[in-house]
């Protein structure tokens, strides 16, 4: 039994201990044998694509399941371009750009500019990818923006003929697309929709490492509108170091402009995490652009999202000045030059209790594991990329060895080292009990059980998404268990997840939230 007051736990124990607190406005709830838990926790998550993506086109490899519709995936070429084409002329507007997410090249074949001028002459149209990594752009969409090839001399991720950005040229990009991007209503419905899919999974908290994306101010204050509305979670944001990089002028300028959101921005609701830092390695594993130590079997080649010699500044800069840093990294060589870096950095300044943290971590070896352990990291993994990606990867890129063992779980917990699970939505559903389901089984989209001896225990996978979710926040004193003091923030679950079989788990009905007492 569990006393709460206040929106704080007051007590957890014997019912006889929980009564004692009883008074006349004592309200006595029975969960007449459903489960309750602590409230779930989305570590990694990012409201700003939500908004973008949930309330524009969503044609991607597989079903997407929204709250009112469940939009069906696609493969194949033939029916990639049917489909698109379809929505293009059913629903483009020739006054604004219309954006279609979920294309991935391995799925749906080939996509460039001419394709998509052939299929909408007139219409501005930006197709992006699976990764939220890159776009591409038809001719009219270009101009519709006001960009020119001259905007982006130099930049290697850039290929205007084929109109695709990709990496850091898809960063470069989306300050400019801003306007296009960031619709204010259509923006605002996607919040709004994120929100009945955060209650709906029973989150109760959750964080975007890497804010803002495109726009400080406008994302900021769109975010503010919907959380005006006092929806049963709280958001907490950590400042994008490599955006702001480019935003302020500088290394030096974006940690300044760091040093006070917290006073500056925080709400009841919205909360900075004081001195974190989200930056960026390698490319993104949707993409098949992170990189790679025996690059690709079909010959292409890993990206950098920052340059190593930039990245190396970013991170002594920042560990320096003793933030916590949070470091998206996927790829086997993009990890091992974060742990190089970050082992130079130990030796010159050590610092203890630091909670480098390495999120996403796609592929990485058993060794690798171990130096993470050593250098005191934690690592917060998606564990859906083994259910996505798995098959295709190990045919096309990665081979059997490598795309078989995607997401090394147990690698990192037998050693010790802490791990939470994420969505980084819209990289996986936000389900955290979809992200349990795949770290127990390690089954994927077609059935297959890869790398079985990277299963985990079901409780240590609970503790991913709830204690060790709150860990990776520096919040495991206030969220993430059941404790006395702690805020009450729970989910209510239909099953007890320690009592049904594994494969049932993503199945378990959330009931509801209660979110600060309520």
């Amino acid at each position: 039994a569990v006393a709460v007051a206040q929106g704080k736990i007051l007590s957890v124990g014997s019912e006889a201990r929980a009564l004692s607190h009883q008074n006349a406005e004592t309200e006595m709830v029975n969960l007449q044998g459903k489960t309750m838990m602590p409230g779930f926790i989305e570590p990694h998550l990012h409201p700003s694509i939500a908004a973008i993506m949930l309330p524009n086109e969503i044609i991607a490899p597989y079903d997407w399941v929204l709250p009112d519709q469940t939009k069906k995936g696609v493969q194949g070429h033939d029916n990639y371009i049917g489909r698109i084409t379809a929505s293009i002329k059913e629903n483009g507007e020739s006054d604004e750009v219309y954006f279609i997410w979920g294309y991935h090249q391995l799925w749906h074949g080939e996509l460039s500019r001419d394709i998509l001028n052939e299929i909408a002459p007139d219409q501005p149209v930006g197709i992006i990818h699976r990764s939220f990594h890159e776009i591409y752009l038809n001719d009219a969409a270009i101009e519709a923006i006001g960009i020119q090839e001259s905007d982006f001399l130099g930049n290697s991720q850039v290929d205007w003929k084929k109109g695709h950005f990709y990496e850091g040229g898809w960063l470069a990009l989306v300050p400019r697309m801003a306007p296009n991007l960031v619709d204010m209503q259509r923006y605002l419905k996607g919040l709004s929709i994120m929100s009945q899919l955060i209650v709906q999974n029973g989150i109760t908290t959750i964080a975007e490492p890497g804010f803002p994306n495109a726009s400080f101010e406008l994302e900021y204050a769109l975010l503010k509108i919907e959380m005006e509305k006092n929806p049963p979670y709280t958001v907490y944001l950590i400042p994008n170091g490599s955006q702001l990089y480019r935003m302020e002028g500088g290394n030096n300028e974006a940690l300044a402009f760091t040093k006070d959101l917290d006073t500056k921005y925080n709400t009841h609701n919205i909360k900075f995490l004081p001195k974190q830092i989200k930056l960026f390695s390698d490319g993104a594993i949707y993409s098949q652009l992170m990189q790679m130590e025996d690059d690709y079997t079909d010959g292409h080649h890993g990206e950098w999202m920052t340059p190593p010699a930039l990245l190396k500044a970013q991170l002594s800069l920042y560990w320096d000045n003793d933030y916590k840093i949070h470091i998206h990294s996927n790829g086997d060589l993009g990890i091992q030059q974060v742990l190089d870096f970050n082992n130079e950095d130990q030796k010159r300044k050590p610092r203890t209790d630091h909670r480098f943290t390495l999120h996403h971590m796609g592929y990485f070896t058993d060794s690798q594991a171990q130096q993470v352990a050593d250098l005191g990291m934690d690592a917060s993994v998606n564990p859906y990329y083994l259910w996505a990606l798995a098959d295709k990867y190990s045919e096309i890129g990665l081979g059997e060895a490598r795309g078989e063992n995607l997401v090394r779980i147990k690698s990192l917990t037998e050693k010790n080292v802490p791990v939470s699970f994420h969505s980084d939505f819209s990289m996986a559903p936000m389900e955290p009990l979809t992200l349990v389901w795949t770290a127990v089984n390690r089954v994927t989209s077609q059935g297959s059980k890869f790398s079985q001896d990277q299963r985990i225990d079901l409780y240590t996978a609970l503790q991913a998404v709830t204690i060790n979710a709150a860990r990776v926040l520096n919040l495991e004193n206030e969220i993430g268990s059941i404790e006395q003091g702690k805020i009450a923030n729970f989910v209510l679950l239909e099953e007890n997840p320690l009592q049904v079989d594994p494969m049932l788990l993503k199945d378990i009905k959330v009931l509801g939230t209660v979110y600060r007492g309520q």
